[in-house]
C-alpha cells in the first residue's frame, strides 16, 4: 500500500476529491515546495528587473539617440539581440519556478552574414516583433518588481498565514504577463517553422527525383541505347561479307531500339504524364488502375481540373498508393475515388487485403505524409490487421489559371 493511499485511509477527509496530478496543488498553512517556489520568484523579481530595465533603457537611449550616425541603428539592433536573451532568461526562471511553459521563438541570426547581408540583417532585427515585446516586458517589470518585492517581503514577517495566497495571485499574474509578453507570435512562428520543415522536404524530394531519373536513364535507355550503337557498328562491318548475319543484327538492334522507345515513354510517363496534362485526373488514374494487378474502380468527380501542380500531386499520389496495393495488400479488389470538399482535394484509395500498413513500416508511406505536408496536405491512414486498409488524403485545391 502506498504513502498515498494510506494517507487517504487515515485522513479521507483532506483527500475527498483531491486530484493528486494537479499541479500547483492547494495553498495552505503548511507551504508545498510550489508556493515555495512562488515566493522565491517573487522576491527575484526586483533584481532581475533592475537589471532588465537598466539594460533596456541604456539601450534604447543609446541606439535611438545615436540613431542619426552610422553606429545608432547597429547598436539599436544589436540591444534587441541582447534583450532576446533576457527573454529567454525570464522564460526559464518562469518555466523553473512558476511551472510556466513558453515556446521558444525563432532565433534572429547573430551574424549579419547568415542573413544575407548586413542591411537585411540590420532591418530584419530593428522590426522583430519578439524583441519589442521583450523591450515593453522589461519595462514594465521594474514597477511590478518592486511591488511583488515589498509585498511578499512583509506578508513574509507579518502576515505569514496569508502568505501562500499572497503568493499564489501575485504568481498568477506573473503568468499571465509572462504569456502575453514573453510568448512567441504562435500563428507566425508556427507557419515559419512548417515552411523551413516543408522546405527542406521539398528540396529533398526533388533531390531524389532527379537522382532516380538519372538511375533510371542511366541502367536503361542509355545502356541499351550504347548496346545499340555497338551492334549497328558490327552490323556495319559485315554487310559485306556476311549480309544475313548484318541484317539479322540490324533487326536486333531494331528491337533494342523499340524497348529503348518504350523505357524512355516509362520514364516521361513517371515525370509527367501526357494523357494528365491531355485529358486531366479521370483519364490518367483509369490508365493508372489499369496497369495495377488488382482490380480498381475509379471514381472522379470533380467540378473542373484542379492547378496543374496540385493535378500533378493527386496523380501521384494514387498511383503510388495503387503500386503499395499491388505490391503489399495481397487484396482482390480496389477503389480510388477524388472529388473536392470546399477548398480542398480529397483522394481515398481503399482495399480488402490483409491490412497492417503503417506509415513506418517501409511501403513509401511516411515519404508520401511528408511530400502532402510539404504542400499543406495531409494523410491519414486506416488499416487494422485483417483489412481493410483505407487511406485518405488532402490536398489544398486550387484553380486554375488562364495560362494553364
Amino acid at each position: 500500500m502506498t504513502r498515498t493511499l494510506r494517507d487517504q485511509q487515515r485522513y479521507p477527509a483532506q483527500h475527498a476529491g483531491r486530484d493528486e496530478s494537479a499541479a500547483p496543488p492547494a495553498v495552505g498553512f503548511a507551504y508545498d515546495r510550489h508556493t515555495w517556489k512562488e515566493i522565491v520568484h517573487l522576491l527575484a523579481n526586483l533584481p532581475m528587473a533592475l537589471i532588465g530595465w537598466v539594460y533596456v533603457v541604456v539601450m534604447v537611449v543609446l541606439g535611438l539617440g545615436l540613431s542619426i550616425t552610422v553606429i545608432g541603428l547597429p547598436l539599436l539592433a544589436a540591444g534587441l539581440l541582447g534583450v532576446r536573451q533576457l527573454g529567454k532568461l525570464e522564460r526559464a526562471r518562469a518555466r523553473a519556478l512558476l511551472g510556466v511553459r513558453i515556446e521558444e521563438p525563432t532565433p534572429i541570426p547573430a551574424s549579419p552574414s547568415k542573413h544575407g547581408g548586413f542591411f537585411s540583417w540590420l532591418w530584419t532585427s530593428l522590426k522583430d516583433p519578439v524583441a519589442w515585446r521583450n523591450v515593453l516586458y522589461e519595462f514594465v517589470r521594474l514597477p511590478w518588481g518592486i511591488l511583488t518585492f515589498a509585498v511578499t517581503l512583509v506578508s513574509l514577517i507579518v502576515a505569514w498565514p496569508a502568505l501562500g495566497f499572497i503568493a499564489r495571485g501575485l504568481g498568477n499574474v506573473d503568468r499571465m504577463m509572462a504569456r502575453a509578453l514573453l510568448s512567441p507570435s504562435d500563428e507566425l512562428e508556427r507557419r515559419i517553422a512548417e515552411l523551413e520543415s516543408d522546405r527542406g522536404v521539398v528540396v529533398d524530394t526533388a533531390a531524389a527525383d532527379l537522382r532516380r531519373i538519372e538511375r533510371d536513364l542511366h541502367d536503361g535507355a542509355q545502356a541499351r541505347l550504347v548496346a545499340l550503337a555497338m551492334g549497328l557498328g558490327l552490323a556495319k562491318e559485315k554487310v559485306l561479307e556476311d549480309p544475313e548475319a548484318a541484317a539479322a543484327m540490324v533487326d536486333e538492334a531494331h528491337g533494342e531500339v523499340k524497348l529503348a522507345l518504350q523505357e524512355l515513354r516509362d520514364l516521361a510517363r513517371g515525370i509527367h504524364p501526357a494523357v494528365l496534362t491531355d485529358r486531366g485526373l479521370d483519364a490518367a488514374l483509369s490508365s493508372v488502375a489499369s496497369r495495377c494487378t488488382v482490380p480498381v474502380k475509379v471514381a472522379v468527380d470533380l467540378p473542373a481540373r484542379p492547378a496543374p501542380a496540385i493535378e500533378g500531386i493527386a496523380y501521384f499520389t494514387v498511383s503510388e498508393l495503387l503500386q503499395n496495393v499491388s505490391k503489399h495488400s495481397r487484396a482482390r479488389g480496389a477503389s480510388a475515388e477524388v472529388w473536392r470538399a470546399g477548398d480542398r482535394l480529397l483522394i481515398q484509395v481503399e482495399d480488402d487485403g490483409v491490412g497492417g500498413a503503417r506509415l513506418d513500416g517501409g511501403s513509401g508511406m511516411a515519404g508520401l505524409a511528408e511530400r502532402l505536408g510539404a504542400v499543406d496536405g495531409l494523410l491519414v491512414l486506416e488499416s487494422p490487421v485483417g483489412g481493410p486498409t483505407v487511406v485518405t488524403a488532402e490536398l489544398p485545391w486550387r484553380d486554375r489559371g488562364p495560362q494553364d
